[in-house]
């Protein structure tokens, strides 16, 4: 589970709701103080993580000339989604991934995608739909195919505690199952806010989207066809969910940028934000 500093956003970021013709979306908007920006990107969280797994690196990316829009996808934290576990089908998330694009393209400017994990494989199917209205793609710690198997089970024991208990319940059982340090971490600092995100996830969107990162295919080839879209594999130099050797080769057959952020795990964009927000922009500088 991903772990933002803070919930709180900076200066730079005003929380609002980005309406599209797919329904309203919680977002964290982060605009340069000058009124002409480099480009937009659009973020997007991994699985039961938030627009808030991004905020330590919106002031680096707003300072280096670019408006950031960290989006809560449907179901996921502040943005509402139904409790059908169809609504949350990979093709349905990919087109709010589209209609959200669409909504930010009076902007003018190039327009980035960024995908965290789950968020990265959402990203890759919006733009196997349609791949116009973006200038880049990165793939942050986000595979070819499912996650390893054991992540795979810590999956399944999630759903299974999913479709048995509410949701109070099963974060204690998260707690239960973390390492002990990770529990001590929890218990020293009080994350409250952790725990209220927990909550407003929609369980159908959880269990739902747990099953697509089980049995997600390899879509590498379909990915690399897309042209001329630059793409950009980003990562920090361990992974449990995804190996990074498999990531490297994935750069590869991509033919992409690859960036590996030193000391950093599965989420470079709370391990190391600054560095990752570096690597962000020197590539998106380039388009």
């Amino acid at each position: 589970m991903s772990r933002p500093p803070t919930f709180v956003p900076p200066p730079c970021a005003l929380p609002r709701a980005l309406s599209t013709s797919r329904g309203a979306f919680a977002v964290l908007d982060a605009r340069p103080g000058a009124e002409d920006t480099r480009g937009t990107a659009l973020l997007l969280p991994g699985y039961t993580g938030s627009k808030e797994d991004f905020i330590a690196m919106l002031e680096p990316l707003t300072a280096a000339g670019y408006r950031v829009v960290a989006v809560d996808g449907r179901g996921q934290y502040e943005t509402d989604g139904p409790a059908d576990q169809d609504a949350y089908v990979q093709d349905e998330l990919a087109r709010d991934v589209l209609a959200q694009a669409a909504a930010l393209a009076d902007d003018g400017g190039p327009l980035h995608l960024v995908g965290h994990s789950l968020g990265g494989q959402i990203a890759r199917a919006a733009v196997l739909l349609d791949a116009s209205p973006f200038a880049t793609l990165t793939l942050m710690s986000s595979g070819p195919a499912q996650i390893s198997p054991a992540q795979q089970q810590r999956v399944k024991l999630l759903s299974d505690a999913l479709t048995v208990m509410p949701m109070d319940q099963v974060w204690q059982a998260i707690l239960t199952f973390d390492a002990p340090e990770d529990a001590a971490e929890e218990a020293t600092e009080d994350r409250e806010d952790l725990r209220q995100r927990w909550l407003r996830h929609n369980p159908a969107q959880l269990l739902a989207t747990g099953h697509r990162l089980t049995t997600e295919p390899d879509r590498v080839a379909e990915l690399a066809a897309v042209q001329p879209l630059p793409k950009h594999v980003l990562s920090g130099e361990r992974d449990d969910t995804w190996p990074v050797p498999l990531l490297d080769d994935m750069a590869r057959r991509l033919d992409a940028h690859r960036t590996v952020v030193r000391g950093a795990e599965h989420s470079p964009n709370t391990d190391r934000p600054l560095e990752t927000a570096a690597a962000l922009t020197r590539f998106w500088d380039q388009y």
